[in-house]
């Protein structure tokens, strides 16, 4: 079962393609792309003990060399230290601007190794094969890459498109289903923030696509990033209708930096939560009913994912800590925070137009109830 998205850019344009096998197709995948048949590739520790071989092996059937560097699983690898190493790996293995760098792995390794990609001698290219679900319908396509900061999430990266993107869905199967759940997030988001339909399709579907059913999860995978690539498509670099994609996200990384991007809270985790609190910040402005953010966080629970600050073990900031790390966020404009908050479910929109007191007041509540 295979499906294709195209991320239409001028000049840039590229396919995600999403199906069952596509890893051990991936050298037939990717010659196409080659000027000689040569890929280093860069995994994390777990996805590289599960799937490298199979990797190498599906190059190996189109007559591809592989050469593999392995980092340490964790968000912790989005950092300065394992940039440094990796750029030096692919300056020792000679990648020239004619070649391909492969990102084998979730979010952490495709963030990483497209920013590497983006700046190892100017730019060479690289393809996305991302093992995560919520890498698989959001941070593998758009071209969005880089690194965290001390002083925050994504503070320091480039705009680089991949020149192909394969999304397994097989690989799905070996997640935990804390991971699996934790992608889920994301696919959410697309249907709160502009398809209203496709969560109502995953209300009905979601426990099915959670159970392994193979066509749910290609389809949810396919819907997610057609919505991302449209959008996209439209604003490549965020100055306007892409900031729709961070809707849960001005939360969820102020949570994920008090929780140090630890395993106490994984992206995804932060986004539902974030997604929640957004639709709560929604109802108290008076934008959208008191109905919507009761509906989000009935969905969530049913699918056992995280929907409240109380469902994070551990010390958190007060609610004017949680504010403070906000204000880092990259969607600060001339010192104003911008959120994305909802009229309805699927109908979002960007605003800087928020009483503090108000974001105050949800996290002062939220709060209240760990």
């Amino acid at each position: 079962m295979r499906k294709t998205v195209r991320v239409d850019l001028p000049g840039r344009a590229y396919e995600v393609r999403i199906g069952t096998g596509l890893i051990e197709e991936a050298g037939a995948q990717i010659a196409p792309l080659l000027t000689r048949p040569k890929v280093a590739v860069i995994s994390d520790a777990t996805v590289a003990h599960l799937h490298l071989s199979a990797l190498e092996k599906g190059l190996a059937g189109a007559g591809i060399e592989m050469s593999a560097l392995t980092l340490p699983a964790g968000e912790a690898t989005k950092s300065w230290g394992p940039l440094e190493q990796t750029v030096g790996w692919l300056l020792d293995q000679k990648v020239e601007r004619g070649d391909l760098v492969v990102a084998f792995g979730g979010g952490v390794i495709g963030d990483l190794v497209g920013f590497a990609a983006a700046i190892l001698r100017r730019g060479v290219r690289f393809v996305q094969i991302p093992t995560s679900l919520l890498a698989q319908v959001d941070s593998s396509v758009g071209g969005k890459t880089g690194i965290n900061a001390s002083q925050g999430k994504n503070l320091i990266g480039a705009f680089h498109q991949p020149s192909l993107v394969l999304a397994d869905v097989d690989v799905l199967g070996t997640l935990t289903p804390r991971d699996f759940l934790a992608g889920y997030g994301e696919v959410v988001k697309y249907g709160l923030l502009g398809d209203a339909e496709f969560f109502d399709w995953l209300e009905e579907q979601g426990p099915a696509l959670a159970a392994g059913d193979v066509p749910a999860r290609v389809e949810a995978v396919r819907r997610s990033v057609q919505m991302k690539a449209d959008i996209v498509t439209r604003d490549e670099t965020e100055q306007g209708d892409r900031a729709l994609l961070n809707l849960g996200h001005t939360f969820g990384h102020a949570l994920e930096a008090a929780t140090g991007y630890s395993d106490r809270l994984l992206h995804g985790e932060g986004v539902a939560i974030g997604c929640a609190l957004a639709f709560e910040l929604s109802a108290r402005m008076g934008l959208c009913s008191q109905e919507s953010p009761s509906r989000v966080r009935a969905h969530l629970k049913t699918m056992g994912m995280k929907t409240d600050l109380a469902d994070i073990s551990g010390d958190l900031p007060d609610a004017t800590g949680l504010l403070a790390l906000m204000g880092q966020d990259k969607k600060v404009v001339q010192g104003q925070l911008r959120f994305v908050l909802a009229r309805e479910i699927g109908g979002a929109f960007v605003t800087a137009d928020v009483a503090a007191q108000d974001v105050l007041q949800v996290l002062e509540d939220a709060l209240r109830l760990r």
